[in-house]
């Protein structure tokens, strides 16, 4: 099997929930704080070049780590797995909570993006620019699971952590996906590379490493 097909094949062996797909363009639409709309070009473009470089190689767990997110799990490990999620999709509430259940077994880096909704881009951003974003996220999945709107976004959002969720949504779209959450892993044992939508089991996800 190609590094090109075994990428784009989502893994049909594995029973994994559905993803959230948004309802049209206008659900990610979200605007950049005044004064810093430069800033965020100048970082979205820096993000699309270092996509297009990395598209080329085929090599999408490179691509993957240039995301700005935060960690679960060991902070230094060889076993690293990449979730782009959005703060308004409950399959992403699903995979946060089945995750938690794995311990030090794989380090999770988890990239929000601006993708299903006005406020997945504001919220997003508040749970970077949180002292303890873990606590953050927990607190959002946790309403999003119970049916709410997760997390309620501060009067003043951080501009650096706004530029960030956006340059991970422009990021998120190289992968062609049309669903939350993406995840992106590296086979521990064969080394291939490849991408899963949807969210999975605990056991399942650890698979998808080969852990």
């Amino acid at each position: 099997m190609s590094r090109r097909h075994f990428l784009l094949t989502t893994l049909a062996s594995l029973a994994a929930l559905s993803g959230c797909q948004k309802a049209g363009d206008a659900a990610s639409a979200s605007s950049v704080p005044p004064g810093a709309s430069g800033q965020a070009s100048a970082v979205v473009a820096t993000a699309s070049a270092a996509a297009e470089a990395m598209a080329d190689v085929q090599d999408a767990y490179l691509l993957a780590a240039t995301g700005s997110g935060f960690s679960t799990g060991p902070t230094m490990s060889a076993r690293t797995v990449y979730v782009f999620f959005d703060t308004s999709c409950p399959h992403c509430a699903h995979l946060w909570q089945a995750a938690q259940s794995l311990g030090n077994q794989l380090k999770i880096v988890w990239i929000p993006v601006g993708f299903l909704r006005p406020q997945s881009m504001p919220q997003g951003a508040t749970i970077l620019a949180a002292s303890d974003p873990v606590a953050m996220m927990n607190e959002n999945e946790a309403s999003v699971a119970n049916h709410g709107r997760g997390i309620s976004v501060p009067a003043t959002v951080d501009d650096e952590a706004l530029m960030k969720v956006r340059a991970n949504t422009s990021l998120f779209k190289q992968f062609q996906s049309d669903s939350v959450p993406l995840i992106v892993f590296r086979n521990a044992k064969t080394g291939e590379v490849g991408q899963h939508a949807g969210a999975v089991s605990g056991p399942e996800l650890l698979a998808l490493a080969s852990v």
